[in-house]
């Protein structure tokens, strides 16, 4: 390839790039606005969330999926930018993963081993099942759409990153209504809840951000 064409080339991806990120903020952005709205209408924020807010349990709850949101967030918003490294970002994934183990590790100690059943199971874990994933459609679709303005390398992984951050969206939001805040809860249906939606991600994206 000559000089002079790589540079027209590099000149025409510009614009691209620019597009794709603002076409994935809109995405970001209104996708968060319509989970929160269809939260707030139908399930609510927990009725105790003033005291419990204060508790450990619950800012680490709220916290941790928060960070996941952000961090995952992140990788959609470079993957679909041929030649740009994810490792950065994958790498970054696994500090939310590291904090939730040792949580998880902390309250193995903490309780007694006839309590670990029932901390796990909780008292809503179908609805958490049911309602993350619900929650994450609107942020999901919105990822997708965006994507289709770029050019991902790797589709069904771009579609897996995309359920990966709407997943993790909806389970911050949702940490909101929860009442059930042991890390146990969290790392089994959360983790279920969260990874569902990045092996939705990834059929959908296989297919759809195909070039």
């Amino acid at each position: 390839m000559k000089t002079n064409e790589l540079i027209n080339l590099l000149t025409e991806d510009a614009p691209v790039r620019g597009r794709l990120g603002r076409v994935l903020a809109i995405a970001l952005t209104a996708g968060v606005a319509v989970s929160a709205a269809i939260l707030l209408s139908t399930l609510g924020i927990r009725h105790d969330i003033g005291n419990a807010i204060e508790t450990v349990p619950v800012l680490f709850k709220l916290g941790l999926t928060l960070v996941l949101a952000i961090l995952a967030s992140i990788v959609v918003f470079r993957i679909g930018r041929p030649g740009v490294s994810l490792r950065s970002g994958a790498l970054a994934l696994l500090i939310p993963l590291f904090l939730l183990i040792a949580a998880v590790a902390i309250e193995f100690f903490a309780l007694p081993s006839a309590l670990w059943r029932s901390q796990m199971m909780g008292h809503n874990a179908a609805f958490c099942l049911t309602f993350i994933p619900l929650l994450s459609l609107p942020p999901l679709i919105g990822f997708l759409l965006a994507l289709r303005s770029g050019a991902p390398q790797r589709p069904a992984l771009a579609g897996a990153a995309a359920g990966l951050a709407a997943g993790s969206i909806a389970a911050a939001l949702y940490a909101w209504h929860c009442i059930d805040d042991s890390p146990l809860f969290i790392a089994t249906w959360y983790t279920i809840a969260i990874a569902a939606v990045s092996a939705i991600g990834a059929g959908i994206g296989g297919r759809y951000l195909r070039w």
